[in-house]
């Protein structure tokens, strides 16, 4: 998994989170992969697009991560224009990689495969009532779609998870690890 060294950008703040996670999700042999919440990128002039670190870039890493492990990404968000830079971005692991222009409550309702690891990043955190209420809406919607080996990476800690980490929680998840941006859960330690 050296592949995942040249996503350790300086401004990637949540490099450390997504690093342990890919190593539990191949030791636990994780094919599926969902996230809500696309890796946007930015504008650079008009047409130029370029990484946007400080969002982490979780569709590129785990495009890349799907690739290695020929398993499924499955990316879900409401842009279109996210949709499109991301497919930009990912085009290199095309064949992994699923997208849907979607809101995230109901494409994670209507998704049919067993997760094995779920990124929950859709939203934005500024009003922390309204993105933790969403994000819990997210999490019912897809607790039957998870197993005791899946894991559970919710972003914005704090801004997006005041309800669904206490959900999880309640349903028999367990704090692996957390950083000051993110919490990492599964059944199973």
């Amino acid at each position: 998994m050296n592949f995942i060294n040249k996503y350790n950008h300086k401004k990637n703040i949540r490099f450390e989170l997504f690093e342990k996670t890919l190593k539990i999700a191949n030791i636990r042999r994780s094919k599926i992969i969902v996230e809500t919440g696309t890796a946007r990128g930015k504008s650079k002039f008009i047409f130029f697009k370029k990484f946007n670190w400080k969002d982490g870039m979780s569709t590129l890493i785990f495009s890349e991560f799907a690739h290695f492990i020929d398993g499924e990404l499955h990316s879900c968000d409401i842009s279109e224009m996210n949709i499109k830079n991301a497919k930009d971005f990912t085009k290199k692991y095309k064949n992994n990689v699923y997208f849907y222009i979607k809101d995230s409550i109901v494409f994670l309702q209507d998704f049919h495969k067993k997760i094995d690891l779920l990124y929950l990043d859709s939203f934005d955190g500024h009003d922390a009532e309204l993105a933790s209420q969403h994000q819990l809406k997210e999490t019912k919607a897809v607790i039957n779609k998870l197993h005791k080996n899946s894991l559970v990476l919710l972003d914005d800690k704090g801004a997006k998870t005041l309800y669904s980490a206490d959900f999880l929680k309640e349903k028999g998840f367990k704090v692996l690890l957390e950083t000051e941006n993110q919490l990492l859960l599964s059944q199973i330690l």
